[in-house]
């Protein structure tokens, strides 16, 4: 009678599994302790820091003008370094995507902004509007002019990265004291020249 002898494929595939077994606990017992160990947090260009939100004022004067006057518009820009500011106008019969203070005909936005540079080692800017030789047609009301970090329209910017400011504008001022003045020139010149032609004629005679 033949005895049953193990097959000797049985032995290899135990020390293979055990070989498995003991590398998979070797790696968790080095990977596991790496993952409790606190790594340092993300460098910042501003040597830890934490980023200061933009931050944007106006102020204009006069808040109230006529059709006609310069407005001088001034404020701050902080926790961004940049060269300039973008200002638009919106008010009545106007764009409501804004447009720019030079041209009310022409919705702000695609690079039709009026800008303003900025003093960056003082973060503020001035810009002096001058509404006498604006293109468009600037009537009387309450209008407000607003800055922004972006070149983007009113729909488009960021609330949190905008300022505002509103001038009330009257009717242009009154020029009719100086219209009679103005009004008789032409009179004069003409009997001026009346006399002279007929003081010429007369020689001639």
């Amino acid at each position: 009678m033949t005895g049953h002898r193990d097959s000797p494929i049985q032995p290899a595939r135990m020390h293979h599994w055990a070989l498995i077994v003991l590398v998979f606990t070797a790696c968790m017992a080095v990977c596991l302790p790496v993952t409790a160990i606190p790594l340092p947090g993300a460098l910042s260009l501003t040597d830890g820091a934490p980023a200061s939100p933009v931050s944007l004022s106006i102020h204009a004067n006069p808040s109230e003008a006529h059709v006609g006057d310069t407005i001088v518009l001034n404020g701050t820009v902080t926790g961004i370094p940049t060269i300039a500011v973008y200002l638009y106008l919106t008010g009545p019969h106007l764009d409501p995507r804004g447009v720019a203070l030079e041209n009310l005909n022409i919705a702000a936005g695609r690079g039709l902004f009026t800008t303003a540079p900025v003093k960056m080692s003082e973060g503020t800017w001035t810009y002096e509007w001058d509404t006498a030789i604006i293109i468009g047609n600037l009537k009387p009301g309450m209008y407000t002019v607003t800055v922004v970090a972006s070149p983007l329209d009113r729909l488009r910017s960021n609330p949190q990265e905008s300022a505002m400011v509103t001038v009330n504008f009257t009717a242009a001022r009154d020029t009719a004291a100086k219209t009679p003045q103005c009004s008789l020139l032409p009179v004069i010149a003409l009997v001026f020249g009346a006399g002279l032609f007929s003081a010429a004629a007369g020689k001639r005679r």
